[in-house]
C-alpha cells in the first residue's frame, strides 16, 4: 500500500527506498512499452560482443524504480514528479537486485516543492544511477 507522507512531515534528511530483481520479462516488457529493442538489451549473442559481454537493462528502468519511491514511499501519494537529472554509471545486468534511494535535501515551503537526491545500487552496493529529483507536494 502506498504512503502518503504530509509536506510538513517531510524533514531534511529523510530517506526511503525501494528494490526490485531485474528479470528477463522486465527487461522485454520495458522494450515493449518504449519500443526500444536495442540489442544489447534483448539479443544475447549479440550481447555477447558488446562492451559488456552480456545483455544490460536499460538504464531507464532504474529510474522508474526512482519514481516508484517518489511516488508510494516519500513524500508518496500525491506527489508530482517534476524533473530528474540522471548519470547512468554502471550497467545493470538481467539478475541484478536494484535498490532505489531518495533523500530529501531541499524544501522549498512558499511552492511546497522538494529536492530529493536520488540513488540506485546493485545488490553490491555499486551505484547505478545518480541524480536528483524535483517533486511538488500539497
Amino acid at each position: 500500500m502506498a504512503r502518503d507522507v504530509k509536506y510538513e512531515d517531510i524533514k531534511i534528511g529523510d530517506k526511503a527506498s525501494v528494490s526490485k530483481t531485474i528479470s528477463e520479462f522486465d527487461v522485454y516488457a520495458f522494450a515493449g512499452v518504449t519500443t526500444d529493442f536495442n540489442p544489447v538489451h534483448i539479443n544475447k549473442e549479440f550481447a555477447k560482443n558488446s562492451m559488456f559481454k552480456q545483455r544490460i537493462a536499460h538504464g531507464m528502468i532504474s529510474a522508474g524504480l526512482i519514481s516508484a519511491v517518489l511516488g508510494t514511499e516519500l513524500p508518496g501519494v500525491n506527489t508530482i514528479y517534476m524533473n530528474q537529472s540522471l548519470s547512468f554509471l554502471a550497467p545493470v545486468f538481467y539478475g541484478d537486485t536494484l535498490t532505489a534511494t531518495v533523500e530529501c535535501k531541499e524544501k522549498d515551503d512558499a511552492k511546497h516543492r522538494i529536492i530529493f537526491k536520488t540513488t540506485v545500487t546493485n545488490q553490491d552496493g555499486k551505484v547505478v544511477t545518480d541524480g536528483e529529483a524535483r517533486v511538488m507536494k500539497k
